[in-house]
């Protein structure tokens, strides 16, 4: 392995080593049993679709360069290890990032959703971060609505010539804050409120996200491009070969 390669590789690893750690509280994915069984079966049939398209290409990715897993894997792990961080709310519920806006600049955001479900399965299996019959629910809104959103907003970027790395921000920022709103609608549909609805009880959830969110939207946007600026540094054939670098070029 080149010399850029293992110093980036091992950089990540002691970031992971320092952040993956995190004590268990109420996350803000939708936790175990908080989803009646009806929804918990429509989400997952709703992510279908996204996941097949997303092994696909993936597996087309691997088969065009097998040097590719190296940056397929760390969007992997930046995924993880950002999402595990669960940062405590003023409205006693917890906050966390998405990593998945990274994933989704690089690779599309149909590659994201499978590196998203199997985050998800690791961390309600390990983290107890989530849960097992809220999956299809927790990947739609963080591994399919998110980096669609972020995988728009960058290719938007691209198009109308705004600075590269204020693009980047802007997707991974915006693909955060997405999730967040598609959680809180998703939590609003199984409990609406008694006075208003869904639209009322889609207030109250996102008045409780908000306060938190929004700071960590802007860090996970911060973060993101620092990670580009190290890919950029340490791995810029790897990124070639995924076509980035021609994508940068219509900024």
């Amino acid at each position: 392995m080149p010399k850029k390669q293992k110093f980036l590789l091992r950089a990540y690893i002691v970031f992971a080593a320092m952040f993956v750690v995190a004590p268990a509280s109420n996350a803000m994915h939708i936790m175990e049993g908080y989803l009646p069984a009806g929804y918990c079966v429509a989400w997952g049939a709703v992510c279908l679709p996204f996941l097949a398209a997303g092994f696909f290409s993936l597996r087309s990715k691997i088969k065009e360069n097998r040097r590719n897993l190296i940056l397929i894997a760390m969007s992997g792990a930046f995924i993880f290890v950002i999402s595990s961080l669960k940062i405590p709310s003023v409205t006693a519920s917890c906050s966390h990032m998405t990593g998945t806006g990274l994933g989704a600049i690089l690779f599309g955001p149909c590659s994201v959703s499978i590196l998203g479900l199997l985050v998800l399965v690791f961390q309600a299996v390990l983290l107890a971060h989530g849960g097992l019959t809220t999956l299809g629910a927790n990947t739609f809104s963080m591994a399919i609505a998110g980096p669609l959103v972020s995988f728009g907003i960058y290719r938007l970027c691209c198009r109308t010539k705004v600075n590269h790395r204020a693009g980047i921000f802007l997707a991974a920022f915006a693909g955060d804050l997405f999730t967040y709103c598609v959680t809180s609608v998703q939590l609003a549909l199984a409990h609406p409120s008694e006075a208003g609805g869904v639209a009322a009880s889609t207030v109250k959830f996102l008045g409780v996200f908000a306060p938190t969110q929004l700071p960590l939207a802007v860090i996970e946007g911060i973060l993101t491009v620092v990670i580009v600026i190290g890919l950029e540094t340490y791995a810029g054939p790897e990124l070639r070969a995924i076509g980035f670098v021609d994508r940068r070029k219509e900024a």
